[in-house]
């Protein structure tokens, strides 16, 4: 069987999934609502509904398990954060932080943060509040792990929630200019 691979801007709003485990019809979109992909197809790690950018997929197990499971593999993130964020807390995030992960108490690896400018990305579908309600930053956190919502649960615990999470890079991949929602073929992915 000749295996498949595909890169996705997945939108904000959209699970990383094609069928959904609820019992009643989701009130979530999925993957399989953006392009008509192959049967079997899979994401490589996940982006929770209200992340978005780069997504991985493909249709072997082998390829998915070596990304998600080796720790070897970067992933980097813009994330907004409420606030004016500084270098006492990116020390912090560098450095690793204590958070919660299947009700246990767990220390982040250290991990690469930086501050950045605002990055030119697609609107989101969702309007993020305005500087109104006060400041925000922007930084980018590359990291090995992947722990559920963990670079969420980094800025919170530092005190600085996450407003909006992209993720731009996985590897060698990067976002770029994909529009949300665009999916790109690829020959291969490792």
């Amino acid at each position: 069987m000749q295996h498949r691979h595909f890169i996705i801007h997945k939108p904000y709003g959209f699970l990383s999934q094609f069928i959904t485990n609820q019992k009643k019809g989701g009130k979530h979109k999925m993957l399989g609502e953006l392009h008509s992909f192959p049967e079997g197809t899979m994401a490589i790690g996940r982006l929770d509904v209200k992340s978005e950018g780069l997504l991985l997929l493909t249709t072997d197990g082998k390829v998915s398990d070596f990304i998600t499971t080796k720790g070897k593999v970067e992933k980097e993130y813009y994330v907004q954060v409420n606030g004016q964020i500084t270098s006492t807390e990116i020390e912090q995030l560098k450095n690793g932080v204590e958070i919660g992960f299947d009700g246990k108490k767990y220390m982040t690896k250290p991990c690469e943060v930086n501050m950045i400018d605002i990055p030119d990305l697609p609107e989101r579908s969702k309007k993020i509040r305005d500087d109104r309600h006060g400041p925000t930053s922007w930084i980018s956190v590359t990291l090995t792990e992947g722990k559920f919502r963990q670079v969420r649960k980094m800025t919170s615990a530092v005190g600085f929630p996450t407003l909006r999470l992209v993720r731009v890079r996985v590897g060698n991949f990067l976002l770029g200019k994909m529009e949300s929602g665009e999916v790109k073929e690829l020959k291969s992915i490792i």
